[in-house]
């Protein structure tokens, strides 16, 4: 870290207090990153020195306002939870950013209670309890509920922002009720699959085994 940045080490001790143990900070500055204090969960991940234009950063940098996001495994190689705040280094926009697991959700967010799908050209709420899993294919949103297949305008990211606690993300293209899981086993590659209850076999990827061991404790 340059000379003249090592005040930056404030940031940490302030944020520390309020910051989760999880959480990583990143500085950005002019167009590079210039700090960046990993944590456990990031300790093996390493930022390029450009800001990536799609980065919750860049964001924050062109608006000036505070951006959260959830964001895929494009910078990190893992999903993750950005928020994003705009400061001043040397009077001049810099960008605070708080990287947190993937499964962080924010406490103000309220869950959803139903989803409306789209059959043909008929809409109809499913409760959301009797969803078993939601795919993302060919550019849109499909959930399963009852064997039946339906259509949301609702993306992976938002829904999984605003899903109850017993849906979890295990691939970029799925997200499954756990109540739903038959059982977990590995394929001939040994990774890892899910099969529901309903026979859907659904795999899961790298970026996101580790959370899914963690939250089902195996």
């Amino acid at each position: 870290m340059k000379e003249e940045f090592r005040g930056l080490e404030q940031f940490k001790i302030i944020l520390e207090d309020w910051v989760p143990k999880d959480a990583s900070i990143v500085i950005a500055f002019k167009g590079n990153y210039i700090y960046y204090s990993p944590s456990i969960t990031h300790i093996h991940h390493k930022l390029c020195e450009e800001v990536h234009p799609k980065s919750v950063a860049a964001q924050v940098l062109k608006t000036h306002k505070k951006t959260q996001i959830l964001m895929d495994d494009f910078i990190f190689g893992t999903p993750y939870y950005a928020i994003g705040y705009p400061i001043l280094i040397e009077q001049q926009e810099a960008a605070l950013v708080i990287v947190l697991p993937s499964t962080y959700v924010p406490e103000k967010q309220e869950s959803f209670k139903f989803l409306t799908g789209k059959q043909d050209e008929d809409w109809t709420p499913i409760p959301i309890e009797k969803v078993s899993h939601i795919e993302s294919l060919q550019k849109r949103t499909w959930f399963y509920a009852d064997d039946e297949q339906y259509k949301t305008n609702v993306t992976l990211k938002e829904l999984q922002l605003k899903l109850p606690e017993y849906f979890i993300r295990i691939h970029r293209s799925y997200i499954i009720n756990i109540y739903f899981i038959k059982c977990i086993t590995k394929d001939l590659a040994t990774n890892f699959v899910v099969e529901l209850k309903n026979g859907a076999e659904l795999p899961v990827s790298q970026s996101y085994i580790n959370y899914l061991r963690k939250y089902l404790e195996f």
